[in-house]
């Protein structure tokens, strides 16, 4: 991101960011200088006739903000167990991604042994999602793993373990 590149308060940079997956919210932002915003807020056919998102959701994205400040614990975590998962997935010889976020996919041999996978994962407790053609853009079939720092340990532990199972 940003703060990665270097560029974290930068006086031209221009930042649009998501605000569903991380912050848990809705819609999306356009942060930068205060004459490039002004110009957005007054030209912009899709702002200006744009519905604002309810005031939950701007709290509960406030919320998640100042939470994110302070997570480099959190973040350490969530890095370490991505770097784990793509490990011992490989281990049991999967095919998996190595992301830079927490979203790792897991090839599966094919659509209905995804769907078979996915299945049996989440008769076991553990969900994940299941994406096969047309959806893919490869035409591969594949879980997707969502890894949490939420998630006690030994759950994320667990549900490793689970997903290497119940492998086709």
């Amino acid at each position: 991101g940003v703060a990665a590149a270097g560029l974290a308060g930068a006086p031209d940079v221009v930042v649009t960011a998501t605000l569903s997956k991380a912050l848990g919210g809705a819609g999306g932002v356009v942060a930068g200088p205060a004459e490039f915003v002004r110009h957005l807020v007054e030209t912009g056919r899709t702002f200006i006739f744009d519905t604002a998102p309810p005031p939950a959701v701007v709290a509960g994205v406030r919320a998640a903000v100042r939470l994110a400040r302070d997570g480099d614990a959190l973040r350490a975590e969530l890095a370490d167990r991505v770097a784990t998962a793509v490990r011992r997935l490989g281990a049991a010889g999967l095919s998996v991604s190595a992301p830079d976020g927490a979203v790792i996919s897991v090839t599966a041999p094919g659509p209905e042994a995804a769907t078979a996978w996915a299945a049996a994962c989440r008769e076991r407790g553990v969900a994940v999602g299941c994406f096969r053609p047309p959806s893919t853009p490869d035409s591969r079939s594949r879980l997707r793993l969502t890894v949490s720092a939420g998630v006690d340990r030994a759950g994320f532990d667990r549900a490793l373990d689970v997903i290497v199972e119940c492998a086709p």
